[in-house]
């Protein structure tokens, strides 16, 4: 998924922000579809049938599929907006075109996130092994205060949670009772200050461990393994591990990482998507940049297309080689049913200039070739992210609702083994991707739907276009997720 203001659309104009930005009252507009009978005006600017009726309004000017739209609907007939959007969307959501993408969010909590990457929380990734009911530490941010307090790592197993000593309950008894909203739930909400205490298993050192959840600022690129050189089998390889698109630093990071590539001579790189669900469109752009340092500037890196009426804000996004950019010979990708939005447009956008040189290395991606814009009422704080355009790239492809592994010519099943850190060879993804950057043989990801493809168990995130924020499937969260949470699946 992907945050800001709602600079969406490279070169959107002063006149289209501030028709975002209007409080609208009443129904109509768009497509002719989705006509409000809820009543116009009801007291305060920020009254639930207010902010419902404006709801309608953005999505019936700005939703891609707008003939999927109810023809008539009574915001009065919804308790909150959250139910009246999953009206909105239902028939496209049951054509699999919308899988909760739309949502409403907080102007101000995503204007933190993508300005500095700041969220509220413990700092760590999670992984739910449902059969076995246990709960794995797939992440954990330096920055944080699991990271930070408590050396809470990658690896690591939560076996039980409590707010004391006294009360804690073990994370098999809120699996089997609860599923995975009961350990969201006794997490708690992301609220700085909250505290909890956690019996934390590595092998057969166990520990309690006391956690506070605190502001912290997401970097999107680890200081201990987001991008490295290594050395296999007599050759060197670039390692480039992105957490997620949504904040901007991203872009400066990035640069600042293959400048060392482009100096070492790197020509074939490991790029690793696992956990990243999206975010910047903009930041998706740099890097497909920053890989296309043999590209042309009259090629197509990727096409942004919207709703007939709104065909004059279709842009073309051709590749411009930076001083930091590399030639790559082959890429190999590590996805996850949670690799989503931004990171698939990267992957997709490289697909008919690599052909079988670019492999899918692990599993099937989510499935998301859409984006979001934002919309946003700032008298209330709400940003409504519309689904509102499609990604295409330079074969005007767009087609992989179901995943990439339909779409890419080589792709090789890998394990996600959290038993090892990420970033060094030996480790499950990245060695299958090393071997076969190599010419090692391996067997094929199936290209299953992106339902029957999501075994992490972590959700999936999102994608925007420069400066937006685009979201997938919600993630269990206790509350409403932040902006944080439906840009990296599973973060707590």
């Amino acid at each position: 998924m992907r945050l800001s203001i709602s600079p969406h659309v490279r070169g959107l104009s002063l006149a289209l922000i501030a028709a975002l930005l209007v409080a609208a009252c009443g129904g109509g507009g768009g497509g002719g579809n989705g006509g409000n009978t809820g009543g116009g005006n009801t007291g305060s600017t920020c009254s639930l049938t207010n902010r419902q009726n404006w709801v309608v309004t953005q999505m019936n000017e700005w939703y891609l599929y707008p003939e999927t739209l109810p023809a008539n609907i009574n915001v009065a007939n919804y308790a909150s907006i959250d139910a009246l959007i999953s009206a909105l969307i239902a028939t496209a959501k049951s054509q699999n075109k919308d899988r909760d993408f739309t949502y409403l969010t907080s102007i101000a909590q995503e204007t933190a996130l993508i300005n500095s990457g700041s969220t509220a929380g413990f700092g760590i990734l999670l992984y739910y092994d449902l059969t076995a009911r246990r709960v794995f530490i797939l992440e954990a941010y330096e920055s944080a205060p699991a990271y930070i307090t408590a050396s809470i790592d990658r690896g690591d197993e939560i076996i039980a949670i409590g707010t004391s000593a006294n009360d804690l309950r073990s994370v098999s008894d809120i699996l089997a009772a609860e599923g995975r909203q009961g350990v969201s739930n006794a997490l708690g909400p992301s609220t700085a200050g909250l505290t909890r205490v956690l019996r934390i298993a590595r092998g057969s050192n166990v520990r309690d461990v006391t956690v506070s959840k605190a502001d912290y600022s997401l970097e999107p690129l680890s200081p201990r393994y987001g991008a490295r050189i290594i050395d296999d089998g007599g050759k060197r390889y670039g390692y480039i591990n992105l957490r997620t698109f949504i904040v901007s630093s991203a872009s400066t990071r990035l640069r600042e990482e293959f400048a060392k590539f482009r100096t070492a001579g790197i020509t074939e790189v490991v790029i690793d998507f696992r956990y990243n669900g999206g975010g910047l469109v903009s930041v998706a752009e740099t890097m497909g940049d920053l890989l296309g340092g043999n590209r042309q500037t009259s090629e197509t890196f990727s096409e942004t297309v919207y709703r007939s009426s709104k065909s004059s804000r279709n842009s073309l996004k051709r590749f411009s080689p930076q001083p930091e950019s590399i030639s790559p010979m082959k890429l190999a990708f590590i996805t996850t049913s949670s690799s989503a939005s931004a990171s698939e447009l990267v992957i997709n956008s490289f697909i008919p200039y690599f052909n079988d040189r670019l492999a899918l290395i692990g599993g099937n991606t989510f499935g998301k070739p859409v984006g979001q814009i934002a919309a946003d009422n700032a008298a209330c704080d709400d940003r409504l992210r519309v689904l509102a355009f499609t990604t295409r790239n330079s074969a005007n492809s767009d087609a992989y609702f179901n995943g990439l592994a339909e779409a890419v010519k080589a792709s090789c099943r890998a394990s996600d083994d959290f038993t090892r850190a990420l970033g060094i060879a030996s480790e499950g993804s990245t060695r299958q991707a090393l071997d076969w950057l190599q010419g090692r043989s391996c067997t094929p990801i199936p290209a299953t739907t992106a339902q029957a493809a999501s075994a992490s168990g972590i959700g999936q995130g999102t994608t925007v276009e420069s400066g937006e924020i685009l979201d997938l499937e919600p993630v269990p969260v206790s509350g409403q997720p932040t902006p944080a949470q439906r840009e990296i699946p599973g973060l707590f």
